[in-house]
């Protein structure tokens, strides 16, 4: 969207249109936009883990640190390099059958279920009865256990993705990380998961989820980082398809989905049915890199202390075509945070400030694969791990609307929540907690690897309210460019918004360097537990 067109929309909503013209003064969203045509260009290819495409990517952004005045801050110069295990389906020796009495179903890859390569880390051939466990949820915090009373031993469990609405967004979110997940399910004996999407908080349609099913995921190298060991099967199910999981039963998925729409508690019971599963999984090994830039504080103690302001610079590569684009360029996601760290980075050379701690620019690799960049930094940081006092990261903030409001995920876990909801507001912008819950943002980015590491964190976006146009506008964005040829440089974008959130992020990066005793959690948040570790 051209800078004329914004005007337009935001001189149309008095109050926000002022507060927004006076606060970007660093920014214009045009050098931020022109980092994007440069990482969204098809000569990268999708910056995939590994790839050269994100080589290349990377390259851009150690130049443009470099222009920064930032001084190296990763193990090797600016880069941290980081080993990978790839995974691989071969679907042509793999299958998937439903299994009721002496009928055998096929399952199709493409059109009711498949392997989750994320999951299914070897080849395995099995056989094993189907329990339905609601949500698959053991919260203890909430004395919720949906486990309990079930016999799971040498069983594969069925779970719908979501949780029930009487558990707080921010410990639902944290219970249902694969590694969370699975620590219950392996402690009763469980071999295997399949999980069905919820019809009500599908970010992409089935058609699109199913078309890049075969390609390959990834993890960190070494069995310390493998959060599901024992876990020999996980397959993702079609709610379309899912009626034939209940056949039997005495329930249907009409009637579980009906529930898990409204985050109602679900019934648990047997299946009828066994699952039939055999896959061939090849591995090989793949490196890449995060890159670490600092910029030095000025206090002879705090200068020790440091915020990072995080992006990830990959993407999701080369994948099935789509209206015959096969290049899934990632313009927003995540080309729209590294462009505004590298833009941050560059305004704070242009207009100094006295920064009392350091700042890490740091942009990581592989979240697309799981968190695995951060994740990494999180547990072997480039400074000492207690140095490092919050993290403000940002990840597809989509300024495709006049900012009138902030999504703060994090909003209530600590002091930095606060400071941000602060600042916002100080600009004329209504700060927000998530809207949408079931969508489990708060652990589906970087933040969350901070933040198991007993590290204040947030994630901030461009927000809006229920009902509202704006909220169709971010659901179509989602699911017609979310993870598609379509999010690249050729869709509409506010350019003013974009220079606004910048700004906002810059006065918050600057006032955390500057407060005068690190974020703290609060007392009544969950996540407070990680920083006594």
């Amino acid at each position: 969207m051209n800078k004329f067109l914004s005007f337009l929309l935001l001189s149309s909503l008095p109050g926000i249109a002022f507060a927004q013209q006076n606060s970007s003064a660093h920014f214009d969203g045009e050098t931020w936009w022109s980092h994007i045509k440069f990482l969204a260009d098809d000569s990268l290819e999708g910056r995939d883990t590994g790839s050269e495409g994100l080589k290349k990517a990377q390259a851009y952004a150690v130049e443009q640190f470099q222009k920064a005045g930032l001084e190296p801050a990763g193990a090797n110069g600016f880069y941290q390099p980081i080993s990978f295990n790839q995974y691989q389906l071969d679907e042509e020796k793999s299958s998937l059958a439903l299994i009721n009495g002496s009928e055998s179903k096929p399952l199709s890859f493409a059109d009711d279920a498949f392997f989750s390569s994320r999951y299914t880390h070897q080849s395995v051939k099995l056989a094993a009865p189907l329990v339905f466990v609601g949500y698959g949820l053991t919260i203890p915090e909430m004395n919720l256990d949906e486990l309990a009373g079930l016999d799971l031993k040498g069983k594969i469990v069925v779970y719908l993705a979501g949780s029930p609405s009487d558990i707080p967004t921010a410990l639902a979110s944290h219970y249902q990380t694969p590694a969370e997940r699975w620590k219950s399910l392996r402690a009763a004996g469980v071999l295997g998961i399949v999980a069905i999407l919820n019809p009500a908080s599908m970010d992409i349609p089935w058609s699109r989820i199913s078309i890049n099913r075969d390609h390959p995921s990834m993890d960190l190298a070494g069995e310390a980082f493998n959060e599901t060991p024992g876990l020999q099967v996980g397959v993702i199910f079609n709610p379309a398809s899912a009626e034939g999981l209940f056949a039997g039963s005495g329930h249907t998925f009409a009637e579980i989905a009906a529930l898990g729409k409204d985050r109602k508690p679900l019934p648990r019971f047997p299946l009828a049915a066994s699952l039939k599963a055999e896959a061939t999984v090849h591995t090989t090994q793949v490196e890449s890199a995060n890159l670490v830039g600092k910029l030095p504080g000025s206090d002879p103690v705090l200068k020790d202390e440091f915020v990072v302001l995080s992006a990830h610079i990959d993407h999701v590569g080369i994948g099935a075509p789509i209206n015959g684009d096969k290049i899934y360029n990632g313009a927003m996601d995540d080309g729209s945070g590294t462009a505004a760290v590298m833009d941050i980075a560059a305004s704070l050379k242009a207009h100094p400030e006295k920064l009392k701690r350091s700042v890490l620019f740091l942009l990581v690799t592989a979240e697309e694969k799981g968190l695995l960049g951060s994740k990494f930094f999180a547990a072997h940081p480039t400074v000492p791990r207690k140095s490092i006092v919050a993290d403000i990261n940002m990840d597809m903030f989509l300024p495709i609307v006049p900012l009138k409001e902030l999504k703060i995920l994090g909003l209530d876990e600590s002091d930095l929540g606060a400071e941000a909801a602060k600042i916002a507001e100080s600009m004329g912008i209504k700060p927000i907690p998530d809207p949408e819950p079931l969508r489990n943002a708060f652990i589906r980015s970087d933040q969350y690897s901070f933040i198991k590491q007993g590290i204040p964190a947030v994630k901030i976006d461009v927000g809006f309210d229920l009902g509202s146009p704006e909220q169709k506008v971010f659901k179509d964005w989602l699911t017609y460019r979310y993870h598609a040829p379509s999010d690249d440089v050729n869709q509409p974008v506010d350019l003013q918004s974009a220079a606004t959130y910048e700004e906002f992020t810059r006065r918050l990066l600057i006032a955390t360097a500057n407060l005068a005793s690190r974020p703290q959690w609060k007392p009544d948040s969950f996540f407070r537990r990680y920083a006594a570790d």
